[in-house]
């Protein structure tokens, strides 16, 4: 992979912004007059590590992965944005997302004044990679796939996924923000054999900290090195910095507990709505949701946000007619959902 024709020229030209902290490492041996920060000591005075070194160190060892593969954002769309700003040129460039899918990649193209190719998936939301290969054109510069995908809560086919990688002479950014729900391996493991892959991941689902923003790209060093230079200087908190790391060390257990108890529940819940008349289909899932198509899912939505339940009409994505996305909730959640559709 040539990384320097794929980048943007005005990308490969600048000189990235150095904060204070990018020169010095932070201890309590030095005195701080360079940043024109509060000299008052509060557990917040200081501006944050830029780098995030110790929380990186805690998810290299949780991940199994080099801290020079990670780079740590607010939340997943920030690293999305930031590959449409290093990679694609407005108004020129254009990417490749199957359809239907996570939509912020339309929105962040959109932003950036990028043209959106939409391969649509199978009628059973099954990745073609002949199809989505055949869009390529020479100036598309990425393809984005959701696996576990969303909304439609499936698997892709491994060998589908990687014959787009080892064929495409752009970037393949594979979004697993629901991986922890499925027994499969992450994709991470590829990178050394891929370097024009991308992996997505989140602590907003299985870790239950979709509060505090805190997404993950891992690439190849050479990426990583393109996020950190266009990213804002200090993009995470020390607020978060310092509480995603104390979960990460303390709260290993709670989140296996977690994830077993929502897979239970999710098969529960499953097998409760396949005794429903108006349900007339649910799909396969490997995540903390369902999607339903019912006979009437208007009626059912109205229903439910009546009785203060709210769950996500996707009517309108493609083959996804009358279909409503349930999240996977509490055993009470659930339980409250399936006395509600037993009253329709």
């Amino acid at each position: 992979m040539n990384l320097e024709k794929l980048v943007r020229p005005n990308i490969l030209a600048m000189k990235a912004y150095s904060s204070a902290r990018d020169e010095f490492e932070v201890n309590n041996e030095v005195v701080l007059l360079d940043a024109n920060e509060n000299p008052f000591a509060s557990d917040w005075n200081r501006y944050p590590d830029p780098y995030q070194r110790e929380l990186k160190k805690a998810i290299a060892e949780l991940k199994d992965i080099n801290v020079e593969n990670i780079f740590l954002g607010n939340g997943s769309d920030e690293a999305i944005d930031l590959i449409f700003r290093i990679f694609c040129e407005p108004g020129k460039d254009n990417i490749i997302v199957t359809d239907p899918t996570y939509g912020m990649y339309e929105v962040s193209a959109a932003i950036q004044n990028i043209e959106v190719k939409k391969v649509p998936l199978t009628k059973a939301f099954e990745l073609e990679s002949d199809k989505v290969l055949s869009a390529v054109n020479e100036n598309t510069k990425l393809i984005f796939l959701c696996n576990p995908n969303n909304p439609t809560a499936n698997l892709l086919d491994e060998k589908q996924i990687k014959y787009v990688v080892e064929n495409f002479e752009g970037i393949v950014i594979l979004d697993e923000a629901y991986i922890d729900f499925t027994d499969m391996e992450s994709s991470i493991q590829w990178l050394n054999e891929y370097p024009n892959l991308i992996v997505l991941q989140t602590f907003s689902k299985a870790w239950g900290m979709a509060g505090m923003r805190l997404g993950m790209a891992f690439s190849n060093p050479g990426i990583i090195q393109l996020f950190n230079k266009v990213k804002a200087p200090y993009n995470l908190s020390i607020l978060t910095q310092n509480k995603a790391l104390e979960l990460i060390k303390n709260n290993k257990e709670k989140v296996k507990s977690n994830l077993q108890v929502l897979v239970q529940e999710r098969a529960k819940l499953i097998e409760a709505l396949n005794k429903f008349s108006m349900v007339e289909h649910i799909y396969p899932t490997s995540t903390n949701f369902i999607l339903v198509r019912f006979t009437n899912h208007s009626r059912v939505f109205k229903t439910l946000v009546e009785a203060g339940l709210i769950v996500r009409d996707r009517s309108k994505a493609l083959n996804c007619g009358n279909c409503l996305r349930i999240t996977v909730g509490t055993p009470n959640e659930s339980e409250l959902l399936i006395d509600v559709l037993s009253k329709i």
